[in-house]
């Protein structure tokens, strides 16, 4: 029996490079200063599908909803293995939640044809780890967190080992499900060079459009228009358009989405710098070196 699995990902600034010159004064992330990565627990929930596949057979779709940047992401999935990629970038969505986006990704969710959803545990710039569990209420189906392995899957039953804390459960139920992934999961695949010498090209209509528009020809807008179409047009028959999706195509209502969707209120940031009381010099030679261990040694701080 083939399996068709969903998996939503995002971008994600790299927050092991955060240092003082990249924070704004009011204490939070200036994620432009930051280079944009795959989240790491969304490529286990990608592995985890793509194994699916390989084993069971079946289709393997990716999600995202971000930026138009977000697309790297989406390029990535399918140098991976995946078969189909969306982007779902509306600026009706900025300021989103994790209860507005969840609803915004399961209203994309409900227009695919699924068995298995994943996610990621929780995304590093947030680390709520609700979304998930958030879309797997909205879309009405069971939801397995922290899934560490995944140890049979027959028919419509599946059987996981889920990680809870000090130690490990094993759930079995029946599909549709959605699970969250762990880092523990598994050893993400790398890219496979054929795939990326036949996906290099893949662009979602924004990054058409802008690629057209680069080139500055002097014709008229509706020229302009036109070319962007035929371009898109040819991706589309080679199979290279990334599909890109707005509030208005997944069926979404305004209420839920963006700002007004999102009753999360930030009450108050606080910054907290971290000042040492007092400091010693080390020089830098095998001398500043030894003396400083044997400090150390006779304060009882290493053994």
């Amino acid at each position: 029996m083939a399996y068709n699995c969903v998996v939503l990902i995002k971008q994600v600034p790299d927050t092991k490079r955060i240092t003082g010159r990249v924070m704004n004064d009011d204490g939070t992330v200036n994620r432009s200063a930051l280079p944009a990565i795959f989240n790491p627990e969304d490529l286990n929930a990608l592995e985890l599908a793509l194994q699916i596949k390989d084993k069971f057979g079946g289709r393997v779709t990716v999600i995202t909803m971000g930026l138009p940047a977000a697309a790297a992401i989406l390029r990535d999935s399918l140098f991976r293995g995946a078969d189909d990629a969306i982007l779902i970038t509306d600026t009706r969505c900025a300021a989103s939640d994790t209860l507005a986006t969840s609803y915004i990704l399961s209203c994309a969710v409900k227009k695919i044809d699924y068995d298995i959803v994943l996610c990621g545990r929780q995304a590093i710039d947030g680390d709520t780890a609700q979304v998930g569990p958030q879309l797997a209420e909205k879309l009405g189906i069971t939801q397995i967190t922290y899934v560490e392995e995944l140890t049979k899957l027959n028919g419509k039953t599946i059987t996981v080992r889920r990680n809870i804390g000090k130690g490990w459960q094993q759930v079995q139920t029946t599909l549709p499900v959605l699970m969250t992934v762990t880092s523990q999961a598994n050893e993400p695949r790398v890219a496979a060079a054929k795939k990326m010498m036949k996906y290099k090209n893949a662009c979602t209509p924004v990054e058409a459009e802008r690629e057209v528009r680069s080139q500055k020809l002097e014709v008229s807008e509706a020229k302009i228009k036109k070319l962007i179409e035929k371009k898109c047009s040819e991706l589309s028959d080679k199979g290279l358009l990334i599909k890109q999706w707005d509030l208005d195509l997944v069926g979404a209502d305004l209420s839920w989405c963006g700002q007004s969707g999102s009753p999360t209120k930030v009450h108050r940031i606080q910054s907290v710098v971290l000042a040492a009381k007092e400091s010693k010099n080390i020089e830098p030679n095998e001398k500043g070196v030894s003396d400083m261990i044997h400090e150390l040694i006779e304060d009882k701080v290493i053994a």
